[in-house]
């Protein structure tokens, strides 16, 4: 499974968070364990190829004991915890069937580890496993709380366009509404704002999986196969999932059987797909070329 093609909304409405410079292998951070969420996994994933990142999917209250076991590792770890019910994206990207379910990122790359609650000594068994995956992928630093008082200074940034600001604060609101009709108005401004265009299809597909039950999605796309509705449904899910030849070749195989209008339907949002999952996937590059044939 890869997190390329997941929700990542954060290096779209706001520029990466970008890690201090790594000194002898290690970073420093505010805190061992972090809340993320589908708007701010980006930085998670970044610091991935410092340290391992355990991931937590939790309902209610997260595991404390988790914590101590991650906390004793003494900065070979980040521990970034997620409410499953609330990150609709991150649970689809991670295939949360279980909560809690616990998994680790690894140079961007998620790796499944576990559901339920484990007692320390096992814990510790999966996690030493963790660190010896890390290590053939040459990811060996640790992480350093910073001291309370100590201070950093931060590296200037250029302020975002008003539009821009404006779509990430509703983003990490969930107010997915006002968050595309600020896209919109960028896009409007300029129509070359390409990280405007990307951040609209980002957006746009989160507020179609609010709430989604991938079950019964999947269980009517099976039903009516023909469905342009069902299958576009199914492709959300894929696509959230990383999972973006399933999300290709389901739409481009129904393509030809299709009116016009149903086609322009599928091609618009074959191209929204092609934008979040990036244009230089050889995926995408695949998929492209096979809707050029289809069309032309």
């Amino acid at each position: 499974m890869s997190l390329r093609g997941a929700v990542d909304l954060t290096p779209l409405a706001k520029r990466a968070v970008k890690p201090a410079t790594p000194v002898a292998g290690s970073l420093q951070v505010d805190s061992l364990v972090v809340e993320v969420s589908d708007a701010t996994i980006s930085s998670a994933v970044e610091l991935s190829n410092t340290v391992p990142i355990v991931v937590e999917f939790y309902s209610g209250s997260p595991s404390a004991t988790l914590e101590k076991v991650i906390r004793a590792y003494d900065g070979r770890f980040l521990l970034a915890r997620a409410d499953a019910g609330s990150n609709p994206g991150l649970s689809q990207a991670f295939q949360i069937t279980a909560i809690p379910t616990v998994a680790a990122i690894i140079a961007g790359k998620p790796l499944p580890l576990y559901q339920g609650e484990l007692p320390e000594e096992k814990a510790n068994q999966v996690f030493d496993q963790v660190l010896a995956i890390a290590a053939e992928n040459s990811v060996q630093g640790t992480v350093t709380e910073k001291v309370e008082g100590e201070t950093e200074e931060a590296p200037s940034e250029e302020p975002l366009p008003p539009h821009h600001k404006e779509a990430f604060e509703a983003i990490e609101r969930q107010d997915f509404d006002a968050a595309i009709a600020e896209y919109r108005k960028a896009i409007k401004q300029d129509p070359r704002d390409h990280l405007a265009v990307v951040g609209l299809a980002q957006v746009s597909l989160l507020q179609r999986l609010a709430g989604a039950d991938s079950s019964a999605i999947r269980e009517s796309a099976a039903k009516e196969p023909s469905n342009v509705d069902t299958q576009l449904a199914v492709a959300d899910l894929d696509i959230a999932g990383g999972h973006l030849d399933d999300a290709f070749d389901r739409l481009l195989s129904l393509f030809p059987s299709l009116d016009p209008k149903a086609k322009e339907k599928l091609r618009v949002r074959l191209l929204e797909y092609f934008e979040l999952s990036g244009t230089d996937d050889p995926r995408v590059i695949s998929a492209r070329r096979r809707l050029s044939g289809l069309l032309y």
